[in-house]
């Protein structure tokens, strides 16, 4: 069951396994969320653009349009948790993933209890402003926590919802470095478990997006922290 703390998540599963889909689907009616399932990308889409998810597994290898260009459509219109299932050896789909909004990886065949995982750590995640707290300013870049939202001066920055709650991390603690795995349990909660190089890619999204590498520091052998630009 669902803990009690927790609203039930509408789920979005793009698989055309219908086997794999239909074996999702049951695992996640059990936990008794709210779920959907589309065969395509484009129908994918479509679905998503009607229900408004808050959490779509997107496989990989769709036919029409696969999950990597589904997940970039996505992100024109949808806020929601995106967890891209990939083939088990193929890293360079999985920074593609990552790289075009995906915010979590699950390497196929997949285990229910490592699917769950992921999915409780992005169910605990905040959806809404979080409360009332100053905004945070490095420089030219100014985050603003309550509304989430972050200029770069002046300039408005969209992000993603991970790469957000990363900065923030990052912001709520200046001049402290932070390690792959803090930044994971900060992020995706102490439970999470997987490849923490995931941070890596969704960092490199962020200075992307800033503009300046120099807002969000490398420390060699450890992790990062958040500067001035």
């Amino acid at each position: 069951m669902s803990p009690t703390n927790l609203k039930p998540l509408r789920v979005l599963i793009v698989e055309d396994d219908a086997q794999q889909a239909a074996a999702t689907q049951r695992l996640l009616e059990k936990e008794s969320f709210e779920v959907a399932v589309a065969r395509d990308g484009e129908s994918g889409l479509d679905k998503a653009r009607a229900l408004d998810p808050d959490l779509v597994v997107l496989d990989l290898n769709l036919p029409g349009i696969d999950g990597i260009e589904a997940c970039r459509r996505l992100r024109t219109f949808s806020d929601a948790y995106v967890v891209m299932l990939t083939g088990l050896d193929n890293e360079t789909d999985r920074v593609v993933g990552l790289s075009v909004g995906a915010d979590d990886y699950v390497a196929k065949p997949y285990s229910a209890r490592e699917l769950l995982a992921r999915i409780r750590a992005m169910q605990r995640r905040p959806r809404a402003a979080g409360e009332a707290v100053p905004p945070r300013e490095f420089g030219a870049l100014r985050i603003d926590p309550g509304a989430r939202e972050v200029t770069v001066a002046g300039q408005p920055v969209e992000l993603s919802r991970t790469e957000f709650d990363l900065l923030d991390a990052l912001a709520a603690q200046p001049r402290v470095t932070l390690s792959r795995r803090q930044l994971l349990e900060a992020v995706w909660g102490a439970d999470w478990f997987g490849d923490d190089h995931v941070i890596d890619v969704h960092l490199s999204n962020l200075r992307r997006k800033l503009g300046d590498a120099a807002y969000v520091k490398t420390v060699r052998g450890f992790g990062y922290r958040i500067g001035a630009g």
